[in-house]
């Protein structure tokens, strides 16, 4: 069943599992249906991996360490692998996915280090290829293969250089984007006129107290956004780590406004934050949440009358969407091909295969009006849903940190979800008390790497 299920157009339906979930400090927050793929790796020790690639010159070996689509081999083969065989008839493709019993682990245990893994950016960078030593920056092969990474979307590329202490072990991939859905029939049963691009968030904060009712014995929520996720890939690019000194970086007016700005949602009577994962039951008049997740709900509710609308805008960033969920393409340390896995993955990074990717609803890092247009249409449960929205802002540009500075994966959830939530703490503390969590982290984390410690605990 699910591999005949797996076998349809329809891409999406499990595009990018997870890399929105996970926010550390404990289990994913209430709400969030994803979870990273290899969240809950048992790893063995650090530092660089002892083995090295020997596969033959004539094989490239392709490590999918997320996106559970791949699990399915004939979702890698149509999805990636054809494309690889298309333009490279002579290389015989090797794939491993992480979730099939194969973790790194396993593959330094067995000797065999992959040519290219395709894993999270933000955090599993650090946490997953740098922790286990495979990162290798890329730009050395990108000036001599005269890669012109103008092309790719801005804010993924400099996600993928945040990640790389500013060098770049991974090049943009797949983007698995937060989007608004909007219910129609709830809008027209009350005579109310559908969210538009550009809507702000003040704008957005009226229509929610409109939604939000109560109508006999049914209550409509007005709007759920997961709180953590909107802090994490904030639209304002404020970070959650100090971009120059080794520390957090919480307690700015910023962040402030940022949490009072999605706070007052769920002051509403009625639209206390549940689950945006609600929405398909037909009592949610907004929701945001992932394109993965509102695909798969089109095709378990084939009835919802739902579309694609844009999240708000803050006044001062007008044009700006919540910054990349970003899956990308690593060259490993160990691989013995380094070239040949950089020409393959240029050409994955081509408009020919983005575009034929953005048929099947993967969005990648090349969405110019070409790829935008020929998105999702070999999707049928998108069609008619106004998908251009999902892209007619540009994704929030990651602020870059200075290198050598220690990462630990931000702890944000915990702003909501513990100290407002649960605590009802006043935002500035609630913003307080989870930045000297995270000072604590980053301390300790020094220290563990001094000592050769387990230093990725907070990753």
């Amino acid at each position: 069943m699910m591999k005949k299920w797996f076998a349809t157009t329809t891409a999406l339906a499990l595009i990018l599992v997870g890399t929105a979930g996970c926010f550390g400090g404990g289990a994913a927050p209430t709400g969030t249906d994803a979870t990273e793929n290899n969240g809950d790796a048992e790893t063995t020790e650090g530092g660089d991996a002892a083995a090295v690639n020997t596969t033959p010159d004539n094989v490239l070996f392709f490590y999918t360490a997320q996106n559970k689509i791949y699990e399915e081999e004939e979702n890698f083969e149509r999805l990636i692998g054809q494309y690889i065989r298309k333009k490279f008839p002579d290389i015989e493709l090797k794939h491993v996915h992480w979730n099939d019993g194969t973790r790194y682990e396993d593959l330094i245990a067995k000797g065999t280090i992959p040519d290219i893994v395709l894993e999270q950016v933000r955090r599993n960078t650090t946490r997953m290829i740098v922790r286990f030593g495979m990162e290798y920056d890329m730009s050395d092969l990108i000036k001599k293969y005269n890669f012109d990474t103008s092309v790719l979307d801005q804010a993924m590329l400099e996600n993928s250089k945040l990640a790389s202490d500013g060098k770049l072990y991974s090049l943009p991939f797949e983007n698995d984007e937060f989007v608004l859905v909007y219910n129609k029939d709830i809008f027209d049963k009350y005579g109310q006129d559908y969210p538009y691009v550009g809507m702000t968030y003040d704008e957005a904060y009226e229509l929610a107290k409109t939604m939000t009712r109560q109508d006999g014995d049914v209550t409509y929520k007005g709007w759920q956004q997961h709180p953590s996720h909107y802090m994490m890939y904030n639209q304002l690019s404020e970070p959650a780590l100090d971009p120059n000194e080794d520390k957090a970086s919480l307690t700015t007016d910023t962040w402030v406004k940022i949490v009072d700005n999605m706070r007052r949602f769920y002051d509403i009577p009625g639209n206390q934050f549940t689950s945006t994962s609600e929405f398909p039951r037909g009592r949610m008049a907004v929701s945001v949440d992932t394109l993965e997740n509102v695909t798969k709900w089109s095709r378990e509710y084939p009835d919802l009358n739902f579309a694609f609308g844009a999240v708000p805008v803050f006044p001062e960033a007008p044009n700006s969407k919540y910054m990349p969920n970003l899956n990308g393409l690593f060259i490993t340390k160990q691989s013995n091909k380094k070239d040949l896995a950089f020409q393959v993955i240029s050409y994955l990074l081509s408009e020919e295969v983005q575009l034929a990717r953005a048929k099947d609803a993967l969005a990648g890092p090349l969405m110019n009006e070409t790829v935008v247009q020929a998105f999702a249409q070999n999707v049928p449960e998108l069609q008619g849903k106004d998908v251009h929205n999902i892209f007619a802002l540009k994704p929030a540009v990651p602020k870059a940190r200075k290198p050598g500075l220690t990462f630990v994966n931000p702890n944000v959830w915990g702003v909501f979800q513990t100290h407002i939530f649960e605590e009802s703490k006043d935002t500035p503390t609630a913003l307080r008390l989870i930045e000297e969590a995270m000072n604590k982290q980053i301390e300790e984390t020094v220290q563990l790497k001094a000592a050769g410690g387990d230093w990725w605990k907070h990753q």
